[in-house]
Formats: C-alpha cells, structure tokens, sequence
C-alpha cells in the first residue's frame, strides 16, 4: 500500500469505486479516502475477488484497521504460479484484510465515552444519546458511524438528528457536506479557533504590469505552451518579499516561531466540491517563466483529480486568487499551521491621483492574513509594502 505522507493524521472513507463481488487487477483503484490535505485512491495490493467491505464510506479509519477483505486470485485457485491463467476452481481460501494505507488517529476517549471522531460524537449530542451505552465495533472498541445508527435502529429510531421546529421548514432542503467539505470545515475551524488573525490591506498600481502582460500574452503561450496570468507575478514577488522577511515564512508551534528555510507556496485551487492547496516548491529558485509552468502543472493536476499527498504537503506560505471571482478586498483564513495567507484581489481601473493629477490606472488591492503571535503590524505592512513596490517595478520592456 502507498505511504500518503507522514502528517497525515486522519482520514475519512469517501467514496467505494468497487462493490463485494467484484473483481479487480492488481493496483486498480478501490476506494476514494479523504484527507485533511487532498483526496487519494487506495489501489488494490493484489488481483482477486473484494470479497466485503468493513469500512463504511464516511467512516474514520484508523493505521491498521481493515477496510475491506480480499481474496487474492492467487488463493481462490490454490496455485500462486499463474494467477492469471489458473482456473477458478479450487477451493476460496480465507480473503486476506485490506488495511487502510494512510496515518490516523485512533480516535478520542473522553467524559463522554469510548473513542469515536469528532462526527460519531455530534451524531450522539444531536440524538441525545450516551456514548457509553453504544457497542464499539471498531479497532479498540471504538464507535463508529454505523454503530451509533444500528443502535438508533433498535431503539425505532431515526439515524437523521432531529428536525429543529423553529429553525428549519417544510421548505428547507438538508445537505449531507461532502468528505471533503466537512474537511474544510474542520481545518478552517481550527485556524480560526487557534490563531489569532489580524488582517491589513494595501492598493497596488499594476498598469505598467497590465501593459507588459497584455504584450507578450499570446506569443508567450505559443512558445511556452500555457497561458500567462497575472498569479506568477504575485507569487514571484511574494517569493522574493519572503526572502526579505524571513519571518513571514513561519510557523508557530509548542510556544516557539519556527523559521521555515525553504520558501515553498501554497496556491488555492477552487474545485466543484471545495478547495485543495497544492504546493510548488522552491519557489524562490524560479523566475515568472517556471512559476507559470509550475502554476498550470499543479491547477491541471488539482481539477483533474490527480495530486498527490506530497504535492499539497509542506507548504510554508499561502497565495489566493480570489480576484478571479470579482473579489475587490476579502479577510482570508490562515492556512494552518502557516504565518500568513495573502489574497490578490481583481485588477480594476481606477480614478487614481498622479503628480497632482488624476489619472485613471490599473489596480489591484493585496490582502493580507496574518497570525498576531508571529507578526505585528509593522513587519506585516512592510512584507506587503514590499510585494507592492516589485508588482509596480514592471515595465512593458522587462524581461520575464
């Protein structure tokens, strides 16, 4: 089974691509598992049979446990020297456990019970129920999902909580979030709840950039083969504004500022269903060419479904095109455990005062996110004053 990524520490059944009784070839994908970074698919570890599945979709799995049972072909035909030529005729030998193949954590023992996820326990609060009167059927006795419902169903009840008369209406429709949304929710949860933000905003002149874009667009994607936005810019200059202020690269952690050494940038991809933040690395040793290679390589692979947990691990500051939307000034959420996020917001043209002149210009506004424990105000006005002053440096003549 593939290693997913060592901070990966808990995960969700998302989505089963195989039922019981189907078959399948050796590394043919069996089951989508959400992360807190990305989505990933479980390969099968050998041909066979899935005999049955263990593990729920929407349940958390832990190291170890199994999700599904396997019987190999090699064992349904009694004969491991041809697998694939053999007859189906001998004897099915015991199927063989399918262990999730990605860090978790064994789930949570409190005042209020067995260990079970964050999940299992609302589903309880909202129903009413003790914790400790449910049987655990999962590793170490812990609750599940499908415990606490098996559990409504003998006692009549329904596995929905209960309807809420002065808030909710015949008219309102009740959306189950998605894995990945529920993700989301989480980890957005946790920054607000665990770092203290502060937020600053300042205007940039980018019409000498506008120009200079406007100028080399089309040749640009003609020789290079992907389109020219206006992102690798702001990542170039956030690059360099880093290497500035080293201590905007950052982390906070066990009460200590941990500096990250490498400069590795998180650019938020919106996807149908949520959002995932693939990482390009190095970032600081590219120049506006290889940022827009990196840039289209991570975006295709993000919308298409195919990152990787190394490709969304390890990010050290974040950038957000929330300008794509129309956005003109927006308070983003920290990228947990980051020490800044920045939004660029949409390029709009401006009534703007030149030398005593009113000129109309090209402008876009920067916003940035920051964790009061590692930042002031002062060292995060000068991070952003500095990524101001290099997007104005461009001129229709610089070279990219």
């Amino acid at each position: 089974m593939p290693q997913l990524g060592e901070s990966v520490t808990e995960g969700t059944i998302g989505r089963w691509l195989k039922k019981p009784g189907d078959r399948v070839r050796r590394d043919e994908a069996l089951v989508e598992v959400i992360t807190d970074k990305v989505n990933a698919e479980i390969p099968a570890p050998v041909a066979g049979v899935l005999e049955r599945i263990t593990a729920s979709e929407g349940t958390v799995v832990a190291v170890g446990q199994e999700i599904a049972f396997l019987t190999p072909d090699a064992d349904r035909r009694g004969d491991r020297s041809d697998p694939v030529a053999a007859p189906v005729s001998a004897p099915v030998a015991e199927p063989r456990p399918i262990s999730a193949s990605i860090v978790l954590t064994p789930g949570q023992a409190d005042e209020e019970g067995p260990r079970s996820s964050p999940l299992v326990r609302k589903l309880v609060r909202e129903h009413g129920l003790d914790l400790r009167t449910i049987r655990g059927t999962g590793l170490g006795g812990r609750v599940t999902r499908d415990d606490v419902e098996a559990h409504l169903r003998e006692k009549g009840a329904s596995a929905e909580p209960p309807v809420s008369s002065h808030a909710d209406s015949s008219k309102d429709e009740r959306i189950v979030p998605s894995a990945m949304r529920r993700t989301i929710a989480q980890r957005l949860s946790q920054s607000a709840r665990e770092i203290p933000h502060a937020w600053l905003l300042v205007d940039v002149d980018v019409t000498q950039l506008v120009r200079l874009r406007e100028s080399v667009k089309r040749g640009f994607q003609e020789t290079e083969g992907v389109d020219l936005t206006y992102v690798p810019f702001v990542l170039k200059a956030a690059v360099e504004s880093l290497r500035e202020v080293p201590v905007v690269n950052a982390s906070w952690q066990n009460d200590q500022i941990i500096l990250k050494r490498e400069i590795n940038l998180g650019v938020a991809v919106a996807l149908d269903d949520g959002l995932v933040v693939p990482v390009i690395r190095d970032a600081d040793q590219k120049n506006v060419v290889g940022l827009a290679h990196a840039l289209a390589d991570v975006v295709s692979r993000a919308r298409s479904g195919k990152l990787t947990i190394a490709d969304v691990e390890g990010g050290t500051f974040t950038v957000n095109n929330t300008g794509a939307f129309g956005s003109i000034a927006s308070q983003p959420i920290i990228n947990y455990p980051q020490a800044a996020i920045m939004n660029m917001e949409a390029i709009v043209k401006r009534p703007v005062v030149v030398d005593d002149a009113i000129a109309i210009r090209s402008v876009m506004n920067l916003c940035l996110s920051f964790d009061h424990r590692i930042l002031d105000g002062a060292t995060a006005g000068r991070f952003l004053q500095n990524v101001k002053r290099r997007l104005e440096s461009w001129r229709p003549d610089s070279a990219l």
